[in-house]
This record gives structure tokens, sequence and C-alpha cells, in this order.
């Protein structure tokens, strides 16, 4: 009987202990952090972007892993396209960056990439989910997609996407936007 008494305690310790640690502390953000928060909110202020749309990106896109290359050539943590990155850097006129140094350092490719993110913004009139898709697919297929009315690119409607890579890339970015602003109340 007194071992069962003290399998009861451990077991009121335990319970009680996993309480105070799940109540107690925001422990969801274990399964959703955030990394280069700093370059994020950085980047997301001056190219006036919302930061935890920046981050659900690179969690899709990179999982915030650095030095990645997708088999189709994006390269660093928003994997950026070599061309839309070459485009970008001319238009953006950022000084002394690479290719190398894009798919290697974290800051420049966040700040690249939210540049480009803040151009579709403009581009969309801010219009988030549109934006999310012409980051995957690109801003002209979008339009066209917008323009021919096969999607009217409300988060809504995302099921009616033409291409299935898109349509299940949106609702990643969405799911993690979701997930991220519920968890932190702010950047």
């Amino acid at each position: 009987m007194k071992w069962l008494r003290k399998k009861r305690v451990l077991l009121l310790l335990f319970i009680g202990f996993t309480a105070i640690l799940f109540l107690g502390t925001n422990w969801m953000s274990w399964f959703y952090p955030i990394h280069y928060k700093d370059e994020i909110r950085k980047h997301s202020l001056t190219y006036e972007m919302d930061p935890f749309l920046v981050a659900s990106i690179i969690r899709v896109e990179t999982n915030f892993k650095t030095g990645r290359e997708s088999k189709k050539g994006a390269i660093g943590l928003m994997q950026l396209m070599p061309d839309t990155a070459k485009w970008a850097l001319e238009k953006a006129k950022l000084p002394e960056v690479s290719l190398e140094r894009l798919k290697e350092e974290p800051s420049s490719n966040i700040e690249l990439g939210t540049w480009y993110l803040s151009t579709l913004s403009r581009q969309f009139d801010g219009n988030r989910t549109a934006v999310i898709a012409a980051y995957n697919a690109g801003p002209g297929k979008v339009q066209s997609w917008l323009d021919e009315g096969r999607w009217d690119g409300t988060e809504a409607s995302v099921k009616d996407i033409p291409f299935g890579e898109t349509r299940h890339y949106v609702q990643r970015v969405i799911y993690y936007y979701d997930q991220y602003t519920e968890l932190y109340s702010e950047f």
C-alpha cells in the first residue's frame, strides 16, 4: 500500500508540474518558433511589411534553415529565384549583395525577400493572399488568373487557385501566419 501512495504522489506532482508548465508559459511557441526575429523586424519596418507574413513565408520556404537551394534553383531563407533576385537587387539598389551572399547570409536574403514582398503588395493593392500566391507562382501568373477570372484573389477562394503547388503553398503560409499571430502578441 505504501508504494501505491508514492505512485499517487508522484503522479500528482507530475500532473501539477505539467499543468504549470503548459498553463504558465506559451508552450505552443516551442512548436512554432520564429528565428531571425531582429532581421525580420528591421526589414519589415523598412519596407512596411507585416513581419508575421515574412516569418510565415520563411517557415514554409526553408523552415529557417540557411544555405538552401531548391531543385529549381531558388536560394536562401526566402528561396528567391536567381533571376528575380538579380532584378530585385538592381531595383532595390542594395550595395554589395551577391547571389552567394543571398544564399548564405540571412539578413541580406530577408531584406531582399521583404523588399520583393513589399513590391508585390503594392502591385496587388495590399491583397495578402494574392501577394503570397505571386511570391510562389510569379506576379504575371497571378495577375492573369485575376484578369481571366480563374481566381478572385480572396483567402476564401484559395481552393480555386489553378496551380496545385501554389494553392498548397498559399494554404500553408496562411496556416503559419494564423498560428504566429495567435501565439505571439507582438513581433
